[in-house]
């Protein structure tokens, strides 16, 4: 992905969009938020990982890297197909309308999604059954052990259990043993395969629709995978876990600015060389997986692609760590040779953030991926900051921010006045204008060097830090924001329109 079109979108990640059945899903207000980009100059549309939620309702802990999320499946298509009523869908609770309440949302959807699914395999065979069929065919690789997985973990999880907890049998994939569960378990694995099913589809339809009116969908693509998932589980040899089968030591980053413990996130590390000996084969049909429901995937800490911070498993903190080498530009290349273009290339994003070396910079540079900068982070008063857009190259995306920042109203609201006077200099603004300081950020990384340039929305609409997406800091409270229409106002569309024609990214 060597030379990038100009081009400018959109970060909102579905579960943020309106709705009456208490998150954002694959509906209505999906499509209209299309068109609504389209009518705003714009030509890409940025998710998070559509798979399901894991602990605290994050997208990034997921039971699958290779499932979507069966809370974004849209309940109105299955009673249009016959498999929910209208009295169905008539009692809604009182979901509120600003916030993802993940418990509420989670008891009504999956009641609504069994119902669905009980009359579909109730009713007489019809033709969508062997479209049914003909999905969990060609999903067979990574589809039966996720719904055997799941159906398992509803009948020996619960209470927080992992998998490794389950019986030996079960835990250790003994072939009897899955034998056995998965003809006492069919029903329930039926079920998860019927909504992997509707995801697929309705997903697919969505972004044929964006496609179609020439916008792209930038999707996100987690580096690690969780403890308690079908991936480690169905594929123990590729982590590094003990002989019980749980981790060895963990995944995180080492104190920095931000963190005197540094972070610790708790993910299984990869055997890497066991990835190399199978020739990365998880890693290509992961991306190859990923690709197909995105159009240009953003691979999240692409610097532990170089090196990674590996955390004994005993310990509380990311104190205790230690650098240890990544698989390099072999992984790429394995991912180049089945899935790249003519010439090899990849459409990939790296975000490239935290403690970046001359090492990771080299790797990506190899691979001739853009990097991200993110304007938030660059007003500390040196000129050479690398998120100052003077500083840019242009295979690279600029964000004013990102899912994990602050919004940019209450990034500037925390700001010192010192840092605020820098600002206001860079920008050629005064006090006067403060109030529109979000718009101020927008226009600059409209007109930065950079190829490519990602607004989120809450900066669009101007609003403020309780807004935001997610708090690293915080296990609980993140990933729940949604907007309303009713928030957007016509000058917002004609704003971001007219920047893109001024700084030459509408798409041509």
């Amino acid at each position: 992905m060597t030379s990038l079109p100009r081009h400018n979108g959109i970060l909102l990640h579905p579960t943020s969009l309106p709705g009456p059945h208490g998150s954002g899903d694959l509906g209505p207000a999906a499509y209209h938020f299309v068109d609504w980009l389209v009518g705003a100059g714009q030509s890409l549309w940025q998710v998070l990982p559509l798979g399901s939620v894991g602990p605290g309702n994050s997208p990034y802990i997921s039971p699958s890297a290779f499932a979507g999320s069966e809370l974004l499946i849209d309940l109105g298509q299955l009673r249009d197909a016959g498999w929910l009523s209208d009295a169905d869908l008539k009692s809604v609770p009182a979901f509120p309308a600003d916030r993802v309440d993940y418990d509420a949302v989670r008891r009504f959807r999956m009641a609504h999604l069994r119902r669905a699914a009980k009359r579909f395999f109730g009713g007489k065979k019809v033709p969508q059954r062997s479209a049914f069929e003909g999905f969990c065919a060609d999903a067979h690789a990574w589809l039966d052990d996720y719904a055997l997985f799941m159906a398992l973990d509803m009948a020996h999880g619960g209470d927080g259990r992992m998998w490794q907890d389950w019986p030996a049998a079960l835990a250790h994939r003994q072939p009897d043993a899955l034998r056995e569960a998965r003809d006492r378990q069919g029903e329930e694995i039926r079920f998860w395969k019927f909504c992997q099913w509707r995801f697929h589809e309705q997903w697919a339809a969505l972004k044929h629709y964006a496609n179609a009116r020439r916008i792209d969908i930038v999707g996100d693509l987690p580096i690690f995978v969780a403890a308690h998932s079908a991936d480690v589980w169905s594929n123990p040899s590729l982590f590094d876990l003990d002989p019980h089968g749980r981790p060895r030591v963990v995944a995180g980053v080492p104190p920095d600015y931000f963190s005197a413990t540094g972070q610790r996130w708790g993910n299984p590390l990869y055997r890497w060389s066991a990835h190399a000996t199978e020739g990365y084969r998880w890693w290509v049909e992961r991306m190859r997986q990923t690709m197909k429901l995105c159009d240009v995937v953003r691979i999240d800490h692409f610097r532990g692609f170089e090196s990674f911070w590996e955390i004994p498993a005993e310990a509380e903190t990311a104190i205790d760590g230690q650098w240890r080498p990544g698989p390099g530009e072999a992984v790429f290349d394995a991912m180049r040779r089945e899935l790249g273009d003519a010439q090899g290339r990849l459409r990939i994003i790296a975000e490239d953030l935290g403690i970046i070396t001359p090492e990771v910079n080299a790797l990506r540079q190899a691979i001739g991926l853009p990097g991200m900068r993110i304007l938030q982070f660059a007003f500390d008063g040196d000129p050479k900051n690398p998120y100052l857009p003077h500083n840019y190259d242009a295979n690279t995306v600029v964000y004013t921010g990102t899912h994990d920042n602050d919004t940019t109203r209450g990034w500037w609201e925390s700001l010192a006045n010192p840092e605020k006077d820098y600002v206001r200099a860079y920008l050629g603004v005064d006090e006067a204008m403060d109030e529109d300081l979000p718009w101020h950020l927008i226009r600059l990384a409209c007109a930065s060097v950079a190829s490519l340039c990602v607004i989120p929305m809450q900066d669009v609409l101007g609003l403020d830090a309780s807004h935001r997406m997610n708090e690293p800091s915080r296990s609980e409270g993140s990933w729940e924001w949604r907007f309303s229409w009713q928030q957007v106002d016509a000058g917002h569309a004609r704003q971001l329109a007219e920047m893109a024609r001024l700084y030459g990214r509408r798409r041509r």
